[in-house]
């Protein structure tokens, strides 16, 4: 890390499926995708209890994803919404990635809740809105770009004053921006194809279960360089800004 720069926080909010965890934790997956080192990033595992420190003392935030349910509020994601909440309107930049996009909205005043149109999952297809084009983590990226996703919650109502970013086939907000420095995504930018593939093989059965064909959202897992531009953005404007 250089002198006198600030590390990232990476806020734990679950853990990977069971069959995923040799290839560690979601903290390992973001910082590695996000071209960071182990002395450029401390790790709050909320989840499991731990208090997020001051969130002055960071450069960045990056929220993870879980397998918990935002609409659950569970006290220890009620807390840490609740931080959130105040890092967003003090002008700290945020990332949240999948439960965290979920969170970060659920803690601004948006809505989440388990999507209508059911479980999405694999690489998909993202349709980048006009506002896109003027936003620093989408700016110059081609009109619809491939990303990973794995959820069955979203955001079923933006923030108010959240700009909406990217929407796919079966989700309206898979990308906000809310002020000048927090951003959810519902995507994961830090999952490699070898991730996405691992998760559907993992999902087989609620795949199938929710209708979907596992064998072929398999099929059609893809690299994703443009959804990982995003992370690495963000990551690039936070320290110019800290």
């Amino acid at each position: 890390m250089l002198r006198n720069s600030r590390p990232f926080l990476v806020v734990e909010t679950g853990t990977p499926v069971p069959s995923m965890r040799r290839h560690g934790r979601f903290p390992h997956w973001i910082r590695t995708a996000a071209g960071l080192f182990r002395g450029e990033v401390d790790v709050v595992d909320v989840q499991s209890g731990e208090e997020p420190p001051a969130h002055q003392g960071y450069a960045g935030i990056l929220v993870t994803g879980s397998g918990a349910m935002v609409s659950d509020r569970e006290p220890w994601s009620e807390r840490t919404a609740d931080w959130l909440r105040d890092a967003a309107h003090d002008g700290a930049h945020v990332l949240g990635i999948c439960y965290g996009h979920q969170l970060l909205a659920h803690a601004l005043g948006g809505e989440v809740a388990d999507n209508p149109r059911g479980i999405e999952m694999g690489t998909i297809g993202l349709d980048l809105h006009p506002h896109a084009a003027d936003d620093p983590l989408f700016t110059g990226l081609p009109a619809r770009i491939l990303a990973q996703a794995t959820h069955v919650q979203s955001v079923l109502r933006p923030p108010e004053g959240a700009v909406v970013l990217a929407a796919s086939s079966l989700d309206d907000c898979h990308a906000f921006r809310w002020g000048g420095s927090a951003w959810g995504l519902q995507f994961h930018p830090e999952f490699s194809a070898g991730h996405m593939r691992g998760y559907v093989a993992a999902r087989e059965h609620r795949l199938a279960e929710g209708g979907r064909d596992p064998a072929a959202i398999h099929a059609a897992v893809r690299a994703a360089p443009d959804a990982r531009r995003v992370l690495r953005r963000f990551v690039r404007r936070a320290r110019r800004h800290a």
